[in-house]
């Protein structure tokens, strides 16, 4: 976002010109007013559109590195064609929830089919000792807990498959978890010759030749649902650059609007100047002996700014006041003002934080010795 930071600082600028050339002005404390106002205005719209700004780079600074660039040209207008046949977001989320009510009601016909397995293992002359939790207590398994971690039986799996309050198993592979858990906990507690050792071991294997019969239909679903989920990420993504871009153009012609109406306001400011005496160009001149080295570099921007072959990062710099134009020694005045305000405050507080309106003045005093490239308005 090179161009809307250049305009930003533009915009500081023009402010800043306004606001303290407004008060240079000798026509009236209701004309000063005005002016305030408005560019008081001006100021509130233009923090509003650096939030936009700064939610737009986030944006992009997030998008991967690799996308191959837009090529140059009109790209604009390519934008603006792609975005016609870009859904909305809004449009994407509704696809998303149709899809996924789609999906979920193809796994609950999966789970209905592992349903017949459950029932074909369940009903087996051997599934007795698993179909209801172990009694712990009635048994006198006191060291149960310590071998088994998770208990479970077809009770309880039966429950968890008819739960309707949402707690129920979501996937096929749950179901299928619980079912090899209850076999597994019975070979782990009880002894391989043992009787129930046994019935689990040759229950589990008759599970998992039924199992290897249906993995293949979820496997194709899984498979499905992955493709799903990726074009879906995929068209949201399209969907959201496809938003931003719209963002970012629409954003650029409100900066355009704002920087004519800051260029209109500064014009009207200028033509209000007043000369400069003889005293206050002295004044002033002696101000900026005592700025810091930082300040006095900016101020003398400034004066570059206005006069090209003034060479501001000279070691030895030979500054004519008479030479200089009002809209300059204006400006200078403003900016030498602020900046010794400031530095009386910093030394006066040990340090303390910067007053905040007066960091605000000091960045668009800064800008003003930035760049003074004029934005074109997007089509």
């Amino acid at each position: 976002m090179v161009l809307t930071t250049s305009l930003m600082e533009t915009f500081g600028a023009s402010i800043s010109e306004a606001r303290d050339a407004a008060t240079a002005n000798s026509n009236g404390e209701n004309e000063i007013e005005g002016f305030k106002q408005r560019v008081d205005e001006i100021i509130s719209k233009v923090d509003k559109l650096e939030q936009k700004v700064h939610d737009i780079e986030n944006f992009y600074s997030s998008m991967n590195k690799n996308q191959t660039s837009t090529p140059k040209g009109n790209s604009a207008a390519k934008d603006k064609d792609k975005e016609k046949h870009v859904p909305s977001i809004k449009k994407q989320q509704q696809d998303a929830s149709r899809r996924e009510a789609a999906a979920s009601k193809r796994m609950q016909d999966l789970m209905r089919q592992f349903g017949t397995i459950l029932r074909q293992i369940t009903q087996h002359k051997w599934a007795w000792p698993f179909m209801q939790p172990v009694d712990i207590e009635g048994l006198g398994l006191h060291d149960y807990y310590e071998v088994i971690d998770k208990p479970m039986d077809f009770s309880t799996i039966k429950n968890q498959m008819e739960a309707k309050d949402g707690t129920g198993y979501k996937h096929v592979r749950e179901i299928c978890a619980d079912v090899r858990l209850v076999f597994k906990n019975a070979m782990k507690y009880n002894d391989e010759r043992s009787d129930v050792h046994v019935m689990a071991k040759t229950l589990l294997s008759k599970f998992e030749e039924k199992w290897l019969q249906l993995l293949p239909k979820v496997t194709e679903e899984e498979t499905r649902r992955e493709e799903e989920e990726a074009e879906a990420q995929l068209a949201l993504q399209v969907a959201q650059e496809a938003a931003q871009a719209k963002m970012a153009r629409d954003l650029s012609n409100e900066l355009y609007e704002v920087d004519v109406i800051l260029e209109e306001l500064r014009e009207m400011v200028v033509k209000r100047f007043r000369k400069m005496s003889t005293e206050e160009k002295r004044k002033l001149g002696d101000a900026l002996t005592r700025l810091s080295p930082e300040d006095l570099s900016k101020a003398l921007e400034i004066v570059a700014q206005n006069n090209p072959s003034f060479q501001a990062t000279a070691e030895e710099v030979d500054l004519d006041m008479d030479a200089q134009s009002e809209s300059t020694l204006w400006r200078l005045k403003f900016f030498v003002k602020e900046a010794l305000e400031v530095q009386g405050k910093n030394s006066g507080s040990m340090g303390g934080n910067e007053n905040q309106n007066n960091k605000r003045k000091r960045e668009l005093c800064d800008a003003i010795a930035k760049t003074k490239k004029k934005t074109k308005k997007l089509t």
